[in-house]
C-alpha cells in the first residue's frame, strides 16, 4: 500500500492545489491505474482548502468512477478536513453520474 503524507507534501495547512494536482498526476493516478490501494495520511495537517481536496481526489472520481475511493483511505484527518474530503468526494460523484450521461 501507498502512503501520501500530506504534511510533507503541502505543510501543516494543505492549500496549495498544485501541489495537490502534483500528488494526483505523478503519485495516486498511477497507484490506483496499477491497481494498488492507497493511504492518503494527514497527520500533523491542522486544515484544507476546498480546492486543495478537490485538485487532488475529483479529476480521479471523474475518470475511474465513485467506487475508486474504497481503495482511498484518508487517515489521521480532522474533522473540518474530514468534512472537506466528505463534501469533495460527494459532488464529485454527482459530476461524474452528469458527464457520465451526455
Amino acid at each position: 500500500m501507498n502512503i501520501i503524507r500530506i504534511l510533507e507534501q503541502a505543510g501543516s495547512f494543505a492549500e496549495d492545489k498544485d501541489v495537490a494536482a502534483d500528488l494526483r498526476q505523478k503519485i495516486l493516478m498511477p497507484a490506483l491505474e496499477r491497481g494498488e490501494d492507497l493511504q492518503v495520511d494527514f497527520e500533523g495537517v491542522e486544515g484544507a482548502t476546498q480546492s486543495f481536496i478537490h485538485a487532488m481526489i475529483s479529476e480521479i472520481v471523474r475518470r475511474m468512477g465513485g467506487d475508486i475511493l474504497e481503495r482511498i483511505e484518508f487517515r489521521n484527518c480532522s474533522a473540518t478536513v474530514r468534512s472537506v474530503i466528505e463534501i469533495v468526494a460527494e459532488y464529485s460523484q454527482i459530476d461524474e453520474g452528469i458527464a457520465g450521461q451526455g
